[in-house]
């Protein structure tokens, strides 16, 4: 915390390359709340130790090692004044959100971007930004002009700005919660920008392309399928072989494999958006198998942080839309679904909220 944003930004690179293979999700997470009850001391020997821990929380948010629900737990555990409270609000306002406060004023909103020195993670502005700008559709024209004049300033870089157009792709279906018809909006308002010249067309020519693809790839039935075909994987793999690499690492846990190791298969994968092939496969496989033990691993990987509540969800949505077919072969697939279902639910990763089959109602009274 008190060397210079070089050193700052190797800690943080440091902590995502040890989460999940070395250092366990509830570990940094009881971390990060250790140095927030910290901070009234570290504020002492380092000055700015408010806005230093805050933009590593940012930035543990932004690479995933902490959920943003933190941000909320952790806020109903420090009193009011506390430098901890302070911490977290910082790192909402001035580095998880877009600069709000400028009231129109490009140049100060563009000021403020500068001035958080974070250049490495413009990509968020860039996501939070269309995002506010999908909430509130009075504010479109003054976001993308924000975003038109950061590019020509070189403020924001292209690949920081392709980045935040592909990281709000992959979070339309949490969006689409409270955003209904998010991937409309989405799909209609960055075509609609780029061609009333609101933003650079040379500047936003790649960045257009892209999101003109992920909406519909995002969108559709098997949609990690297509975004593997299209993009690789982190590791280059084709669909097939990431597919291929899944059932071996279940079968082999399934046979009596250790849990650490599979979680460690999992993360190696490097393709988090396709970790709902993991829950379809593992909850085919213990109805196939009659092996059970393949919901332990299920539990472990979400305990971690390995598997996002999202990624469990589709999970299970793909294998109730495929009951008819599995149960052809597994007469009786739809009561294992449903005690599947509910393990999932009592033990707190599968919201409660999830559907439940159209004629459970029914057979539950």
């Amino acid at each position: 915390m008190d060397r210079h944003a070089k050193e700052k930004e190797m800690a943080s690179v440091l902590l995502s390359a040890l989460y999940a293979d070395v250092i366990r999700a509830s570990q940094i997470s009881d971390g990060f709340i250790i140095l927030l009850e910290s901070a009234e001391d570290l504020a002492v020997d380092i000055l700015d130790a408010v806005e230093v821990l805050a933009l590593f929380v940012a930035r543990a948010v932004v690479d995933d090692i902490i959920p943003p629900a933190f941000l909320h737990r952790a806020k109903k555990v420090f009193p009011e004044n506390s430098k901890g409270l302070q911490v977290i609000e910082t790192a909402e306002k001035s580095y998880l959100s877009v600069p709000h406060h400028a009231y129109g004023d490009t140049a100060e909103a563009c000021r403020c971007i500068r001035e958080l020195g974070v250049s490495f993670f413009h990509h968020e502005v860039v996501k939070r930004a269309v995002i506010f700008a999908m909430e509130t559709p009075s504010s479109q024209s003054l976001i993308f002009k924000l975003l038109d004049e950061a590019a020509e300033e070189g403020l924001i870089s292209s690949s920081q700005m392709i980045k935040g157009f592909s990281r709000l792709a992959e979070s339309l279906d949490d969006l689409t919660l409270d955003i209904p018809s998010a991937k409309a909006i989405f799909q209609q308002l960055i075509p609609k920008a780029i061609s009333e010249g609101r933003t650079g067309r040379r500047r936003w020519h790649l960045g257009s392309e892209t999101v003109h693809i992920a909406p519909s790839l995002a969108s559709t039935r098997h949609a990690g399928e297509r975004l593997l075909r299209c993009w690789g994987g982190g590791t280059g793999w084709a669909v097939e072989d990431a597919k291929d690499k899944i059932t071996k690492l279940l079968e082999e846990f399934k046979s009596g494999g250790d849990l650490g190791e599979a979680c460690q298969c999992i993360h190696e994968l490097g393709m988090p958006f396709f970790n709902h092939e993991v829950v379809k496969k593992a909850l085919v496989m213990a109805m196939e198998k009659k092996n059970d033990r393949l919901l332990d691993l299920l539990q472990e990987c979400f305990g971690e942080g390995l598997i996002t509540l999202n990624q469990v969800s589709k999970g299970f949505s793909r294998v109730k839309d495929s009951l008819d077919d599995l149960a052809l072969d597994i007469p009786n697939a739809r009561e294992k679904y449903i005690s599947y279902l509910e393990h999932a639910k009592t033990n707190g990763w599968l919201s409660s909220s999830f559907g439940r089959l159209p004629s459970d109602a029914s057979t539950s009274v």
